[in-house]
């Protein structure tokens, strides 16, 4: 397929595809999955190897957020039937940390339910980070607190943070359909806070939500131009009680089609497939593996995820390796950029429900100096009928009731 090869070369030239190639692997069919994925693939293993990156989340606050995110268990007004509590000490989120890192994950993603931090917070969030960094060493932590302040990131990055993960989730267009409560300018200014602070920026999207092809083209081209070091792809989690429980639109083929089409936007940047993915991608999910390099492992926020253990089998039977420790994860000439890229490998958070790439300094594009001219219109691919969505599998839905926030173990 001329396209395929086309995307697969400019993929290795960390050159961006245009809006209409972009489209066009939105637009595949299924008899092409396999060389959609293929070809991917190559970028792929060409920037990232077979290595496999894992993150773990901790949620130090659950529930209680007055943010009215259509998409989110913890929302103001959620009638699902999540875990909610207060602050964990730090002690308590060092613990809950380290069953992850001994389970092999790299990096430990601190999230906080809410609009943004107080300076009290970042203060509590501060004294978790040391308190991880002092009992555990070489890990990488990631912050995930919502809309930052003048001067908040800069204080968590002396606090010891290597990352800040504030996700984009849809397009600007359709933004202020899901969320009320604070607009797409905010969370862009937030990325660009944590640039700023040397931070290193982790960005992503949540598909699922009853977004056109469009859209997700224009939230990855969006993303692109912020230059996020990496890019959580989350798969909605319809949780019972939320404005989103009936949006079942997802496949596991449409699924790969999305984080295909993100690799081939972003072909150098860390691709995280966060929340959702056992949902939806289901038995597809070492298929996923050829097109991501980053997963979560064992739990999301609010939500179960499978076994740990069965994380990391399947990382083993699909041919790949975990990431280790004293391995970077960007590629040579992205670590090799300086400030967060360079010394802390660049990861960042997505999650299940997502709470609160070069240059830094807003200009920049994944991978590349300056993006290429965008195609005319006239070569976008005709866009299909929105993909028919799956059977609703509300029973791969499972709320946590373990790990942070209770008396059980947590699954890592």
């Amino acid at each position: 397929m001329d396209l395929l090869n086309t995307l697969v070369d400019k993929g290795l030239r960390r050159e961006s595809p245009t809006r209409g190639e972009a489209l066009a692997v939105l637009a595949t069919s299924d008899d092409d999955l396999l060389d959609v994925v293929a070809a991917a693939g190559k970028v792929r293993r060409h920037w990232f190897g077979r290595r496999v990156k894992l993150n773990y989340l901790v949620n130090l606050k659950s529930g209680l957020c007055p943010e009215d995110c259509s998409y989110c268990s913890q929302r103001l007004g959620s009638k699902a039937d999540i875990l909610k509590y207060t602050w964990l000490k730090p002690d308590q989120a060092s613990e809950a940390a380290a069953a992850g890192l001994a389970g092999g994950a790299k990096r430990v993603c601190l999230v906080a339910s809410g609009r943004g931090p107080t300076d009290r917070d970042v203060d509590r969030v501060s004294d978790t980070i040391k308190a991880i960094k002092e009992q555990n060493e070489g890990v990488e932590v990631c912050a995930c607190l919502g809309l930052l302040s003048d001067g908040q990131a800069e204080r968590l990055r002396e606090a010891g943070a290597d990352a800040y993960n504030h996700n984009l989730n849809t397009s600007e267009a359709t933004y202020g359909g899901i969320t009320t409560t604070h607009t797409y300018a905010d969370r862009v200014d937030t990325v660009h806070k944590a640039h700023a602070a040397g931070l290193s920026a982790c960005s992503g999207l949540i598909a699922g939500m009853g977004e056109s092809d469009e859209d997700l083209v224009d939230v990855v081209f969006s993303l692109r131009e912020l230059d996020p070091d990496s890019v959580p792809v989350n798969f909605l989690i319809p949780f019972e009680g939320t404005p989103l429980a009936k949006e079942w639109n997802l496949t596991p083929q449409r699924c790969l089609r999305i984080l295909a089409m993100v690799r081939f936007v972003c072909p150098d940047v860390e691709v995280r497939i966060a929340g959702g993915r056992e949902v939806h991608l289901r038995t597809m999910q070492p298929l996923a593996l050829h097109l991501a390099n980053s997963i979560f492992l064992g739990d999301y926020l609010t939500s179960e995820g499978q076994a740990g253990r069965a994380d990391l089998e399947m990382i083993a039977d699909a041919g790949f390796e975990v990431e280790g420790a004293d391995q970077v994860t960007l590629p040579e000439h992205r670590a090799a950029a300086g400030g967060a890229c360079g010394s802390h490998d660049g990861a960042g958070c997505g999650s299940d429900e997502e709470p609160g790439c070069g240059s830094h300094q807003g200009g920049g594009v994944c991978g590349s100096a300056a993006a290429p001219a965008e195609a005319p219109a006239t070569e976008s691919a005709p866009v299909p009928a929105a993909a028919a969505g799956s059977e609703p599998r509300t029973d791969l839905v499972a709320v946590r009731r373990r790990g942070a926030g209770t008396d059980l173990a947590p699954n890592a």
